[in-house]
């Protein structure tokens, strides 16, 4: 399984895919997506104010002075968790799989020219939430550049 993210169009809109196994179960998975302590590590911008209820707000904070919130749309544990920030949506489904469970990251959005860098991102935050499962320390690789030659070369 590659853990580089996939690029679709889904309704006139843009949804980037990635799919990533752990040797865990799901309950873990779901449990590090979804604790503010763990969020917080390697989701950006997260402050680790949330309401984990649907409806409920997850606040963000974009290191320049505005907070922003997210609302959660859908809570199902340990099988998935949704929200929208903005006009974005974040989808995050588990799914058991032999010797542990895939999670697969999903995240619309509408400006195709952004993708790159979202993509970049995106696999920059998984690869920090790998290693908090596996219990490693985080380590953020300076490896941004290349990750958005790596989706440029694939997108476009």
């Amino acid at each position: 399984m590659s853990t580089y993210g996939s690029l679709h169009e889904k309704e006139g809109r843009h949804v980037l895919v990635f799919e990533r196994k752990y040797s865990c179960s799901p309950e873990t998975v779901f449990r590090f997506i979804t604790e503010p302590n763990y969020f917080t590590q390697w989701y950006p911008f997260a402050t680790g104010d949330m309401d984990l209820s649907v409806g409920g707000k997850i606040k963000f904070n974009d290191g320049e002075g505005s907070i922003y919130e997210g609302v959660i749309t859908e809570l199902d544990p340990p099988k998935s968790f949704c929200f929208q920030e903005g006009n974005d949506v974040l989808v995050m489904s588990i799914n058991v799989a032999v010797e542990g469970c895939t999670l697969t990251f999903s995240h619309t959005f509408d400006d195709r020219e952004m993708a790159i860098y979202i993509a970049a991102g995106w696999h920059r935050c998984l690869d920090v939430f790998g290693q908090l499962i596996d219990g490693r320390a985080i380590e953020w690789e300076d490896n941004a550049l290349e990750l958005r030659e790596y989706y440029k070369k694939k997108f476009i």
